[in-house]
C-alpha cells in the first residue's frame, strides 16, 4: 500500500512540474511577444519624419500658380458673358420698344390729320366716319399685339376680372350680382390680364 502511495505521490508531482513547465514557456512566450512589440513601437516613435524637398516645393508651388491662373482666366470670361449678356438685353428691349412705336406711329398721324381738320370741318357726319376709322385702326393695332378687351357688361362679378368701383340698385332681377356699367375698360395681354375692368355692380 505504501508503493502505491508513493507512485501516486510521484505520478502527481511530475504532472504539477510537467504543468510548472508549460506554464513557464508560456510566460517566456508572452515576454518575448511584449518585447517585440515594444521594439516595433520604438521603431515606429524612432522613425524620422519626411522633410519636404525643394522638388516637392516646387511641384506644389507650380501646381498654385497653374490653379490661379485657371481661376483668372475663368473670372474674366464669366465677367465678359455678363457683360454681353446684359448688353444684349437692353438691345433687345430697345428694338422691341423700337417695333411696338413705329407700328403706333401711323395712327398717331391719323389723329394728327383728323385734330387738323377737325376745326375747318363743316360735315359733322363726316368727321364722326374718320374717327371711327381711327378708332378702328387703333384696336386692330391693340389685337396685332395681343391686347383685347375684357367684356364686362352684363357678366357676372368677377374679382380676378373686374374691380368694383360701386354699387347701385340693379334695373332688373337678372343684373343682380352682375356688371351694370364699365366705368374703365379692361384689357387682356396674350389671355393674361393686363388691366382690371372698373366696373358698377347691380345689387
Amino acid at each position: 500500500m505504501v508503493k502505491k502511495s508513493e507512485k501516486a505521490d510521484n505520478q502527481q508531482a511530475k504532472k504539477i512540474e510537467v504543468e510548472e513547465t508549460v506554464k513557464q514557456k508560456q510566460a517566456q512566450e508572452e515576454v518575448k511577444q511584449e518585447e517585440v512589440t515594444e521594439e516595433t513601437v520604438e521603431e515606429d516613435k524612432e522613425e524620422p519624419k519626411k522633410e519636404p524637398t525643394a522638388e516637392d516645393e516646387s511641384a506644389v508651388a507650380e501646381k498654385l500658380a497653374e490653379l490661379q491662373d485657371r481661376y483668372l482666366r475663368l473670372s474674366a470670361e464669366y465677367d465678359n458673358f455678363r457683360k454681353r449678356t446684359l448688353k444684349e438685353k437692353i438691345d433687345l428691349q430697345k428694338r422691341a420698344n423700337q417695333k411696338l412705336l413705329e407700328a403706333i406711329l401711323p395712327v398717331a398721324d391719323d389723329f394728327d390729320r383728323a385734330m387738323q381738320s377737325v376745326d375747318e370741318a363743316l360735315d359733322i357726319k363726316a368727321v364722326k366716319e374718320g374717327m371711327k376709322l381711327i378708332s378702328g385702326k387703333f384696336q386692330g393695332f391693340l389685337n396685332q399685339q395681343g391686347v383685347k378687351e375684357i367684356v364686362a357688361v352684363k357678366k357676372e362679378f368677377d374679382t380676378d376680372l373686374h374691380e368694383a368701383i360701386t354699387k347701385i340698385p340693379a334695373p332688373s332681377k337678372k343684373l343682380k350680382g352682375k356688371v351694370v356699367d364699365v366705368i374703365q375698360k379692361g384689357y387682356y395681354l396674350n389671355d393674361k390680364v393686363l388691366r382690371f375692368s372698373k366696373v358698377v355692380i347691380g345689387e
